[in-house]
């Protein structure tokens, strides 16, 4: 199976289209931490990225940087032009209406797509969790098929046709996708006892893909390993190493986060629930959801309900 397609899809990562900036001389946006990741590609021009504690980096035609946790940032023509703080109604506005906002005065010499990805706190295998505070792909990334995307991205902003917000969305999410595998083949040590750090180990990444594949199983450490053709305690050295936990921990959070959604998201009886992730009975279930969210399954299933109501009902 594909194992990133996968735990993508758990975790609920969707890329949203955020507003399009034109910039001219003289310009800088200071955003507060944002929920979610923020992502950024200049199609024109250049801008300077400043976070709090970080000296600044200049992104340049091409570049595209992610910001998984969405901490507090700002954009800037130079590092030390003035910055004011962005007018989210404004930026909220000019995404939903597909408008620009524009920043500086003179000819317009910048081009930068905003972007955010979102993602189901309920699930605790996140992919983004894994990434650094920034992530900072540049243009020269050795002509990978994101250079290809991002110039295609460019064409589509420059001149925009039926449906451009249709392709500039799915174009998003492709991106995400590409930046990681960059990432992955720029930076192996960084991803090194991290998830994403699993991808790059053909042993374990086949060992978790089957636990994804079949999390109801009645898995154990010796079957796994007879699984993939190694011993017992090959396998639970190596994916203690590389995944920074053991195999049977690893399933566990997998079925709470599986059942943590399933939960929230559909009426399915306690018992079909238990069943769907491994547990013969309800009782174990329970104690075992108990113990990895701090409440008992149907607390959990209204609490979240409840939370979900809640923000359906501010957007």
């Amino acid at each position: 199976m594909d194992l990133l397609a996968d735990v993508l899809a758990v975790a609920g990562v969707r890329g949203v289209l955020g507003a399009r900036i034109d910039a001219a001389e003289a310009w800088g946006i200071s955003w507060s931490s944002i929920g979610g990741a923020a992502f950024y590609a200049v199609t024109a021009g250049t801008a300077w990225l400043g976070l709090p504690g970080r000296a600044p980096e200049q992104l340049m035609p091409g570049d595209v940087v992610l910001l998984p946790t969405g901490t507090a940032h700002t954009l800037s023509s130079d590092p030390d032009a003035a910055v004011t703080s962005c007018d989210c109604a404004t930026a909220e506005r000019a995404r939903t209406e597909g408008s620009v906002l524009r920043f500086g005065s003179g000819e317009i010499q910048t081009h930068v797509l905003g972007a955010s990805y979102e993602y189901d706190p309920a699930v605790s295998i996140q992919v983004l969790a894994s990434l650094p505070e920034m992530v900072h792909i540049r243009a020269d990334n050795g002509g990978t098929c994101l250079d290809d995307t991002v110039r295609l991205l460019a064409r589509e902003l420059a001149h925009p046709q039926l449906a451009t917000a249709v392709v500039l969305n799915r174009l998003v999410d492709i991106l995400l996708v590409q930046l990681l595998r960059v990432w992955l083949a720029q930076k192996p040590a960084e991803a090194r006892g991290s998830w994403l750090g699993v991808l790059s180990d053909p042993l374990v990444s086949v060992a978790i893909a089957k636990l994804h594949q079949d999390p109801a199983r009645a898995w154990t450490t010796e079957l796994l390993a007879a699984e993939v053709a190694v011993s017992r305690t090959t396998l639970a050295r190596r994916f203690r190493t590389v995944a920074g936990e053991t195999p049977g921990r690893y399933l566990t959070r997998l079925r709470m986060d599986l059942a943590a959604v399933r939960l929230r998201d559909t009426g399915d009886t306690l018992e079909t629930v238990a069943h769907s992730v491994g547990y013969t009975s309800v009782y174990a279930f329970g104690r075992a959801f108990r113990r990895d969210r701090r409440q008992a399954p149907g607390s959990y299933r209204g609490t979240a309900r409840a939370a979900t109501s809640t923000v359906a009902g501010r957007g």
